[in-house]
């Protein structure tokens, strides 16, 4: 029995600014109509069970909802109140369906690559899935096809099976120069970062090399509290766990490891540039979407969210504009957009935590215009549901309703209003938004005081639980 393992923890730095903080790639339809984390579960072979999810608590809606929208139930969603690295995940996983499902294979997988040899993928299943029945710990290498120092090296003992090798060592992302030795050479493999091996192999090496981290996550897991799909952990004992990538933490150690060679076209869609080599590309090598007009241009990935963008005489570059920030960086250079984003950090811009657009388990609002003292928030609420029954200490709300009903909960009473009808929210008072009907309701918010952070927001009731 097969479990998959969907790790989808990942923030995506080098692909801002579409990947941000709150809404990171693996949640981004970048590749084509549906999401990379809808992509990792929807090319499993059908013969698996169904998926456990592990992700950060504040991805928790994003993943149900995309899961939601593909018709797949899991095996749960763990909640990770904070990333700690691979070793850890896995190790929840582990020991949740090993006392589950008794035992099963674990093939752990990211949210966020890209494999387009969907057959290949499978039949290297096949082959990891025999040694993993003998208590093996494979990983996938993938077999190179450029010099590449985006990534980790696995240098491999050759054989005659050529279907899985014994492993030699690992090596973190290497300079060009020996990149290159290491292709030429035919004895390395890219570390894909995907898994395959028995909840109880990995247990037993976890305890024997990291015992420290085993224990923190038994008791994290000890006293899980259920919410529907959603997994909590005690997350005071998960925090204490230290953070390791479960290559560090086992793979190099364990003389258990082996690998299996993958040649599935396969990338982690790590960078700009990755993104631009998976997509076709016209007669002068660009790759372009959205409002984008070229002329005398090549070799350029141009992509704009909401406006036109024009471009001319240029060459090799990767141009994406969003509602609320601009990238323009020489293709060669996609490695130090995190630069930028640490930038943005220490300066506190909202930039790298949401877009514009901000996605709530209700709906989205998005921020149209603000100033001092007053902001401006389009509001979108899905069918059947509402927001928090809440207060703010420092705003007051001015509510109009653009599209649908809007059941209104004011103080000690209880309204409707309908197109073109507004109503007036004072600061301290009490007030809830609901759709109750099978369209979307859509209304324009007008924010005015002397503070607008989001986080001026008292929840007295919440139906998704947030503080």
């Amino acid at each position: 029995m097969i479990v998959p393992i969907i790790l989808s923890g990942g923030s995506g730095t080098r692909l801002w600014p579409l990947s941000r903080t709150q809404y990171p790639k693996q949640f981004l339809d970048l590749v084509n109509e549906t999401t990379l984390f809808q992509d990792t579960i929807q090319r499993l072979p059908k013969s698996l069970e169904k998926p456990l999810i592990i992700c950060n608590e504040e991805h928790r809606f994003l993943a149900a909802e995309q899961l939601r929208q593909i018709k797949v139930g899991t095996n749960g969603i763990i909640l990770e109140p904070v990333g700690k690295n691979t070793a850890p995940a896995i190790a929840l996983a582990a020991l949740k369906l090993k006392n589950d499902i008794n035992d099963p294979i674990l093939l752990v997988l990211s949210a966020d690559h890209l494999i387009e040899n969907v057959t290949e993928f499978h039949k290297a299943i096949e082959i990891a899935e025999n040694l993993a029945m003998n208590d093996k710990l494979v990983t996938f290498g993938i077999v190179p096809n450029k010099v590449e120092t985006g990534y980790g090296y696995i240098e491999i003992e050759k054989n005659e099976s050529n279907d899985h090798f014994n492993i030699k060592s690992f090596t973190e992302k290497p300079n060009k120069k020996d990149s290159k030795k290491y292709v030429d050479s035919g004895n390395f493999l890219w570390n894909s970062g995907m898994f395959m091996f028995k909840a109880s192999a990995y247990l037993s090496e976890l305890e024997k090399f990291q015992p420290d981290i085993l224990q923190a996550c038994k008791k994290s897991i000890e006293s899980e509290r259920k919410d529907v799909d959603f997994i909590r952990l005690n997350n005071a004992e998960f925090m204490k766990c230290a953070s390791e990538s479960v290559d560090y933490a086992i793979m190099e150690k364990t003389e258990k490891s082996v690998v299996v060679p993958l040649d599935a076209n396969w990338s982690d869609i790590g960078s700009w540039e990755a993104l631009f080599n998976s997509k076709e590309k016209d007669i002068d090598g660009n790759v372009y979407e959205g409002d984008v007009i070229l002329d005398d241009v090549t070799n350029t990935f141009a992509f704009s969210s909401n406006r036109l963008v024009a471009a001319t005489g240029v060459s090799n570059l990767i141009i994406v504009d969003t509602q609320d920030a601009l990238l323009v960086t020489n293709r060669d250079n996609v490695q130090n957009i995190k630069n930028i984003v640490n930038i943005l950090k220490i300066n506190n811009r909202p930039e790298t935590e949401n877009h514009r657009k901000v996605y709530r388990p209700w709906g989205y609002y998005d921020c149209i215009d603000s100033d001092a003292g007053f902001q401006v928030k389009r509001i979108l609420v899905n069918p059947g549901a509402k927001l928090s029954l809440q207060k703010h200490k420092h705003r007051a709300e001015h509510w109009v309703v653009v599209k649908g009903i809007a059941k209104i909960t004011l103080k000690d009473k209880v309204f409707n209003l309908i197109a073109d009808q507004s109503t007036y929210i004072p600061r301290e008072e009490i007030h809830r938004i609901e759709n109750a009907e099978k369209v979307p309701l859509e209304i324009i918010e007008i924010q005015t005081g002397s503070y607008l952070g989001e986080d001026d927001i008292i929840r007295l009731e919440d139906d998704y639980q947030r503080n």
